[in-house]
């Protein structure tokens, strides 16, 4: 039996969650509202699955992403909230999930996400990732690896925070930035910052 822990911050959400997945026959071990309990509860439970929603009480769900990727290659993550938006699909892909789930879907949708996190959790599977892909690609032509770069500058990473999480070099990182900077037509990485977050390229 796949063993599930459901990460949210509203317990109506939660107790539907529980409800449904016990209905399909997986065992919902352990729940939590925030990043703190979550880590507490994902420590103890090593579950199979975390079902993830990317607004919680003390911070954001990427940051449960990111925690329980570099813990385990094998526990499945899957990204449940209400967010269509492309880059955030991009971002829950970058950090580590397995999957990502609208809100609104169906049921039906959520079992197939659990089902393919747990046998491929280093894959990533959503609805709308080819046209998220296409879209990020096309802005202002950065190439993939430019992207990659870009989006770990919101949160204030280092030139040599960068290369290590990419596995370059700081001077192929440099390259990148100015790159990027031209592109962009900006002169500094805050500026970089504002524009990719006015055209959706980072969250």
């Amino acid at each position: 039996m796949i063993r599930v822990v459901i990460i949210d911050d509203h317990t109506i959400v939660r107790e539907g969650l529980k409800r449904a997945l016990s209905s399909a026959g997986y065992e919902v071990t352990g729940e939590a509202a925030s990043q703190a309990e979550a880590r507490a509860v994902i420590a103890h439970i090593n579950p199979d699955v975390i079902i993830v929603d990317l607004n919680l009480t003390d911070g954001s769900g990427f940051d449960i992403i990111l925690w329980a990727r570099k813990i385990s290659k094998t526990i499945g993550v899957v990204v449940l909230t209400l967010s269509q938006d492309d880059s955030h699909i991009l971002a829950a892909m970058r950090a580590g999930a397995s999957a990502y789930v609208n809100k609104t879907a169906a049921i039906s949708e959520l079992l197939s996400a659990i089902e393919f996190a747990t046998k491929s959790p280093l894959s990533f599977s959503a609805q709308g990732i080819n046209r998220a892909i296409m879209a990020r690609k096309k802005s202002f032509h950065l190439t993939a690896r430019e992207l990659d770069v870009l989006a770990l500058l919101p949160s204030g990473n280092t030139t040599q925070m960068i290369a290590k999480t990419l596995f370059l070099s700081q001077s192929t990182v440099k390259t990148h930035l100015i790159s990027i900077f031209r592109k962009l037509e900006v002169s500094n990485r805050t500026a970089a910052v504002n524009k990719a977050r006015i055209h959706k390229l980072v969250v």
